[in-house]
């Protein structure tokens, strides 16, 4: 019977890591308050849970808990405790644990989850076969993407088609334009683009080698070549320049790595190559053709497209050629991204030296962006936008877990790297030869043929073309699947893993027992609740996500039993911020409501949704003191409760200079504060932050505005009208505010 049941929880383990490869790019809800990720972290949550419970199940039956040792065990352990370390010490520990709302990918749960599949596989299911069948689920995964993804180019979007019942692109906003840059079921063309360049390799490498004379192995060959190609063709339509770059140094390697282990003749070097690479010469001439014609998103590769070429001959025949959808990030989103990434990127740097060694916490990039955010992002279009991300992983790592969380990722990457040039190269040096043989690795003339196997080749261009696009961004949630256990799929596929274990036996080998199958139901019954703790998650996450959004659009009413129904179920803090918000929200609705009807009973609920308001703001700021999101979130409900009770204006300026503390380089920050100092009359204050303000961003309207009131109102007219007539100038002149303003003062 142990035997039995070891065998089926090993069986059930493939198929999960199966699962998972499989599911992670396709899964996304429209319900949930992030469409893609949040979606994808649960998955992987909810099967790694499972893996653990059939681990635990095989550990009990076969009464010996294995824990295999591999060569990058230390500088993954060295990572784990950076993460640990950082979080402890974390500007919001919470945030630090789960990860940023919505994403949860790199908070300390998700990296747990990554490590211990790496575990969970090299100790389980250590099988180069095994590893070939997941790129094979990973190669069926990424069809089903392409084909999801490619028709919403054409304007025919199979998202929308479930959404909404129409098979067009109406469901999205004019923040995704999947006609001029595709994202299908990741979420965001730059995720769909690194997806997808780090696959092509793989697929072509299943290409060669099934490239055979017989005609079903031949067939294979060219449906992977196919599925390549149709890769590269959505990839080009997600119009994402750091992936042109990541596929660019990927296919280089292995190509160029195929070629050199081939060896052909020098003197017949061409005909070799026509020979012994058909697939690589024909790959080249299909992507050459699909790029001519799909224009490949990066100078100079863009000058010699289709399009272009046309344009050139028309251009004399028509004196204005109408333009396609341009991709350009200017008309996407104003100022050009490569210059706001160097700003933000600037940012991230300032932070760290602030916090060298263990930065200010995993995932808080959030928050201490905001404190030490360059003076320049304020003159860029996205300069109220919340940046959660570095876009940039290497510095978001130095930024949120110092020098530790940086050098021991890399030490990660680095040493994995060095094991397979070591291992291919054969190396000769003694002491390269001794650390490899320290940490496990077996070194043989086997190993050094296996590391020349395309797919292993290709797993290597993969791994490369992460590291490059998480160069320029940063990674999601199947991204960090590969990154962690691609190293170790290419070590198994190398055979140079020893059989060092970590371990000890719980008893002799035998049936099971009352002891045994107890242990079994408890293990049973702790991953029926965590699985069940998830679901809950999850649905109060979809509570919030409609509570969310009747809030938005007015209806507080609705929102507030929803938004509460989410808290019951689970009590985020992210949920009850956003239940505080509406009470306040709602409390000033009804005040303007009820204006001379109902006024004891409106009243009534005005005081208990002010009281439970102030309440839970009371809590999550005490509890999150450096969360600069929850501040804003209580000035703006002390803001509209003054509205209604004019004592409130004091607490939301105490308010406003905690949120001036963290984050006094943006713009709106400044200017609110100096509105709020205006409007509790101290013009005086006002007009010194404000000064301020239009100095962090001269071309702010509204600061200029608020500036000359203020002026005026310390009886400086003569700098009160320099602003309105600065506004009409710069601006617009024909701003009836400015011009009501000057009006009325220069007839005084």
């Amino acid at each position: 019977m142990s035997e039995k049941l070891s065998s089926i929880s090993l069986r059930a383990i493939e198929i999960l890591f199966y699962a998972l490869f499989f599911s992670v790019p396709l899964v996304f809800a429209g319900n949930t308050s992030e469409l893609f990720e949040f979606n994808k972290m649960w998955i992987t949550f909810a099967i790694t849970i499972a893996i653990a419970f059939f681990w635990t199940v095989r550990i009990i039956a076969e009464k010996s808990l294995v824990i295999k040792r591999t060569p990058l065990d230390i500088p993954i352990a060295l990572f784990v405790l950076a993460q640990i370390a950082s979080t402890v010490i974390s500007l919001d520990p919470h945030t630090s644990l789960w990860g940023y709302y919505s994403r949860f990918n790199g908070g300390l749960l998700s990296i747990l989850c990554y490590v211990f599949l790496y575990y969970a596989f090299v100790s389980n299911l250590n099988s180069a076969k095994i590893v070939k069948n997941i790129f094979l689920v990973s190669l069926t995964s990424a069809f089903i993407v392409v084909l999801w993804a490619l028709p919403s180019h054409f304007g025919k979007d199979p998202t929308c088609l479930i959404f909404r019942g129409a098979f067009d692109v109406s469901c999205w906003t004019a923040d995704f334009q999947p006609k001029v840059r595709i994202f299908g079921t990741l979420g965001q063309p730059a995720w769909l683009a690194a997806y997808l360049v780090l696959l092509i390799p793989i697929s072509l490498a299943f290409s060669i080698l099934y490239k055979k004379d017989e005609l079903k192995r031949s067939l294979k060959s060219i449906i992977f070549l196919t599925l390549s190609s149709l890769m590269f063709l959505s990839f080009l339509y997600t119009r994402t320049r750091s992936a042109v770059l990541a596929l660019g140094v990927g296919l280089i390697f292995f190509f160029g790595a195929l070629i050199l282990f081939d060896k052909p003749s020098k003197k017949n070097f061409v005909k070799d190559l026509l020979k012994k690479q058909k697939i690589v010469v024909l790959s080249i001439i299909i992507f050459a053709i699909i790029g001519f014609f799909a224009e490949i998103p990066l100078s100079p590769f863009d000058k010699f497209s289709f399009n272009n070429l046309k344009n050139y001959v028309q251009k004399v025949k028509v004196t204005q050629n109408p333009q396609r959808e341009t991709v350009h990030q200017t008309q996407l989103g104003g100022t050009d991204s490569g210059k706001i990434r160097l700003i933000v990127w600037r940012g991230a740097i300032d932070v760290w030296k602030n916090n060298p060694i263990f930065g200010t916490g995993v995932e808080t990039f959030a928050y201490a962006y905001y404190k030490y955010r360059p003076i320049e992002h304020n003159l860029t279009s996205e300069w109220n936008f919340l940046y959660n991300k570095a876009h940039n992983e290497y510095l978001n790592y130095l930024a949120t877990t110092g020098v530790f969380g940086l050098l021991s990722y890399l030490s990660f990457i680095a040493f994995f790297l060095f094991i397979f040039l070591a291992t291919i190269f054969k190396t000769k040096n003694k002491l390269s030869a001794v650390l490899l043989a320290k940490t496990g690795v077996v070194m043989s003339k086997e190993s050094q043929t296996l590391a020349k196997d395309p797919l292993i080749l290709s797993l290597v261009a993969g791994f490369i073309t992460i590291l490059i696009t998480n160069f320029f961004g940063f990674s999601v949630v199947i991204m960090n699947i590969y990154l962690f256990l691609i190293p170790l799929f290419v070590l198994i596929l190398m055979d140079v893993l020893d059989d060092k274990s970590l371990g000890f036996k719980l008893g002799k080998v035998g049936e099971i027992g009352f002891f045994g199958w107890s242990l079994i139901s408890l293990s049973f019954l702790v991953t029926a609740y965590l699985l069940f703790f998830l679901f809950n998650f999850w649905r109060a996450d979809v509570l919030y996500a409609l509570g969310n959004n009747y809030s938005k659009s007015g209806e507080y009413q609705q929102a507030y039993s929803l938004l509460r129904s989410a808290v019951s179920i689970h009590s985020e803090p992210v949920f009850q911020d956003e239940v505080s918000t509406n009470d306040a929200s709602f409390a000033l609705a009804i005040a303007y409501s009820s204006q001379g009807k109902n006024a004891t009973e409106s009243a009534q609920i005005i005081s208990q949704l002010a009281a439970e308001s102030s309440s839970i703001n009371d809590s999550l700021t005490n509890s999150h003191p450096n969360n600069i999101l929850f501040w804003k979130s209580r000035v703006r409900i002390f803001y509209n409760l003054a509205q209604i009770d004019n004592s409130y204006l004091s607490k939301a300026l105490v308010a406003m200079k905690r949120v001036y503390e963290l984050g006094g380089n943006e713009a709106s920050i400044a200017y609110n504060l100096g509105v709020l100092y205006g409007q509790s009359g101290d013009s005086k204050k006002a007009v010194e932050i404000l000064k301020k303000t239009v100095a962090l961003k001269p071309d702010y309207r509204d600061a200029h505005y608020a500036l000359g009131l203020f002026y005026n109102d310390i009886g400086e007219k003569e700098k009160a009208i320099y602003e309105m007539e600065y506004i009409l100038s710069h601006f617009s002149k024909d701003d009836e505010q400015a011009k009501q303003s000057l009006s009325a003062w220069k007839e005084k």
